[in-house]
């Protein structure tokens, strides 16, 4: 869709035609369902939270700035629509014990077999509290300070439940820490974040951080 159409149908949105928001909400679908993915635990909880992103999407159209991309404004919406989820949700989820990673790989060329289903499937195995921030830090490219402020944990909560579902997924994966380098690479390449200052730089940030 080119961006003479969708700001057309975006002032639809804002005129609160039904059609205009129905044909945001197709054309988006898979943009948005790929954020919400990442953060739920399945399809249907990440639908739910799909649902809710859309809805405060609808009802602050009209604070939409033209001059910025519509697709980011909308991420940001989902992004907080999934914190705000698992936020409510945390405390029940908090406690999961290691018994619930069985899926083991064992395999030097892991990289090179996993796709990014395999890999969104790994991530929605790991406990809420790690799973934000692993999906914020690791692949979004937020800073332990920005993810304070987002969730309301402290920095220092942010980089511990970073260390951890590290810790979990090496230990689903059975894989040093050099080839979870490069499927986090693989991840954000296929989630659409990839940047000059990627996961790689971000973990290894992280990791000289500890060292200190």
């Amino acid at each position: 869709m080119v961006e003479k159409e969708l700001q057309r149908i975006i002032d639809g949105c804002i005129a609160h035609d039904p059609r205009s928001q129905e044909l945001i909400y197709k054309t988006l679908y898979g943009f948005a369902m790929k954020i919400c993915l990442r953060f739920a635990d399945n399809r249907y909880e990440a639908a739910e939270v799909l649902n809710e992103g859309f809805f405060k999407a609808f009802t602050n159209i009209e604070k939409y700035d033209k001059s910025l991309s519509f697709k980011a404004w909308l991420s940001k919406i989902m992004y907080n629509a999934s914190i705000d989820y698992y936020r409510a949700n945390l405390r029940a989820s908090q406690f999961v014990g290691l018994e619930k990673f069985d899926l083991k790989i064992n395999d030097a060329s892991v990289e090179h077999k996993l796709d990014y289903e395999d890999l969104l499937s790994m991530i929605q195995r790991l406990p809420p509290a790690y799973r934000i921030v692993f999906n914020l830090y690791a692949v979004d490219g937020y800073s332990h300070e920005e993810i304070a402020v987002m969730t309301g944990i402290s920095a220092g909560t942010s980089r511990s439940n970073l260390h951890k579902a590290r810790l979990k997924l090496q230990q689903m994966l059975s894989v040093p820490q050099s080839v979870m380098i490069l499927l986090m690479m693989k991840l954000r390449k296929a989630s659409g974040n990839w940047t000059a200052n990627g996961p790689f730089t971000k973990i290894h940030e992280d990791h000289a951080e500890k060292k200190h």
